[in-house]
């Protein structure tokens, strides 16, 4: 038995004409597969996974009730998939720019604790030695200068990794129709969010 619990989480949309409208940007006259989503449908999606963890699998599923829904599913899907691969793609180069910074920041800073505890001392002669509060500023401004990249490279690498890891999943979740449901309170909701 795996020591890892998964579970499914569902995200629902209704296929017809009516509501594909408004999983969209109404102002991109492009064809269904390359148009923007609009804000309120990606919103619905991140909320529907906000509470993923990293072994959970996320489906996309359509309501279709005419056979004639089932053209829509296709382009949305497809339109799903490379809106949340490109936010992928965006959200790297934002990690790899994070990770460089921080590197940078680690380098500056060990060199200036270099000079600062190495060569200051080296370099001045016992009687024309810095005072010790300048000593001491020193110290303290090296330690400063070094804990920011520190800290960030060791405690907040991780949001970074699960974001990407949750718009990878979004970016090529499977996707399945649900046909002929009974109606009852909760499929009347095309929206609505079943984990």
């Amino acid at each position: 038995m795996s020591k890892f619990h998964s579970k499914s989480i569902n995200i629902f949309m209704t296929l017809d004409q009516n509501m594909i409208d408004g999983y969209f940007n109404k102002h991109d006259p492009a064809p269904i597969y390359k148009r923007q989503l609009s804000h309120q449908f990606e919103q619905y999606i991140l909320e529907t996974v906000a509470t993923a963890k990293r072994y959970d699998v996320v489906f996309y599923k359509f309501k279709c009730t005419t056979e004639s829904d089932k053209q829509y599913a296709e382009p949305l899907i497809y339109a799903v998939h490379r809106h949340f691969s490109d936010k992928k793609a965006e959200r790297m180069r934002d990690f790899a720019r994070f990770k460089q910074r921080n590197w940078i920041l680690l380098a500056v800073g060990i060199v200036v604790a270099v000079i600062c505890q190495g060569f200051l001392p080296i370099l001045l002669s016992k009687e024309h030695n810095l005072p010790s509060g300048i000593s001491n500023s020193l110290d303290i401004f090296a330690w400063v200068l070094l804990w920011h990249p520190m800290d960030e490279l060791i405690f907040h690498w991780n949001p970074h990794l699960k974001d990407i890891l949750l718009l990878e999943k979004l970016g090529s979740a499977e996707s399945i129709i649900i046909e002929h449901e009974k109606k009852t309170a909760a499929n009347n909701d095309p929206l609505r969010v079943v984990a």
